[in-house]
């Protein structure tokens, strides 16, 4: 049976998610922004939350997570290589493990760059990956701890899955991504056309967010160092993939 995954809108910008397998009864949760709306969800679906899957330690994607759990007792996992700045771990876990959820492997991938120690669950058999603030629609973190290299490493990795994998990503900042991938790649007619698509969206009311890995190869700057039209636009034609991606990251600093 598939799972059913269900975006959490969290905050002023950030998404949590509820993985929930009907089979079995179990729910995880993925990230904790705060603990209302997601409680609310769990209330209203009449689930019992089993698990708690965090990908970093930035206080918008745990602070919730006590008064989740005072409500919904429930295992946490999160990276060994950030345990130190986690909440109290059940599994610690390490670059190329995976664990069973329900039936179905769950990957974890390091995607070091915004932070050290950074993770990523990527589950196949749902055709997903949280990311949280790695990989992003239009977009990547900022580096606030490793390097642009790090980064590119990590972003490279996640392009490596396959192309239907659906992104869910840790904040709402695709609109203005998007205003930012167009000073980049402002011929690149898939983005001018998903620029366009995010408006409506936005304007509606509706999330961004998951974005097919594919859309994203198609029109994220940030995955596209390797473009030649880009690395015209930037008069980087000679330089490595990494270079042009850490230009890249310094121009959208500066935004």
């Amino acid at each position: 049976m598939p799972l059913e995954i269900l975006t959490i809108p969290c905050l002023s910008d950030n998404y949590a998610y509820l993985v929930h397998d009907d089979a079995t009864g179990q729910t995880a949760l993925i990230d904790v922004p705060e603990a209302d709306a997601i409680l609310k969800v769990l209330a209203d679906r009449q689930w019992h939350l089993s698990e708690v899957w965090i990908t970093h330690h930035h206080a918008d994607h745990v602070q919730g997570l006590a008064d989740v759990l005072t409500a919904h007792p429930a295992k946490v996992r999160g990276a060994a290589d950030d345990s130190h700045r986690l909440p109290a771990l059940d599994f610690a876990l390490g670059d190329g493990e995976s664990f069973d959820f329900a039936g179905h492997e769950v990957r974890v991938m390091d995607v070091s760059g915004h932070t050290i120690g950074h993770i990523a669950y990527y589950c196949a058999d749902a055709k997903a990956v949280f990311t949280a603030d790695s990989l992003m629609a239009l977009g990547c973190g900022r580096l606030f701890e490793g390097t642009a290299d790090q980064m590119w490493k990590s972003l490279s990795k996640l392009a490596a899955l396959p192309p239907d994998t659906q992104i869910y990503s840790g904040h709402e900042y695709t609109a203005a991504n998007a205003r930012f991938a167009l000073t980049i790649d402002p011929h690149n007619s898939d983005l001018i056309s998903r620029s366009q698509g995010i408006a409506a969206s936005r304007t509606a009311g509706k999330p961004t967010v998951p974005s097919s890995l594919a859309t994203e190869a198609a029109t994220n700057p940030f995955l596209r160092a390797a473009d030649p039209t880009i690395r015209a636009h930037l008069n980087m034609q000679h330089a490595s993939d990494s270079e042009v991606f850490a230009e890249i990251r310094a121009r959208k600093d500066a935004f």
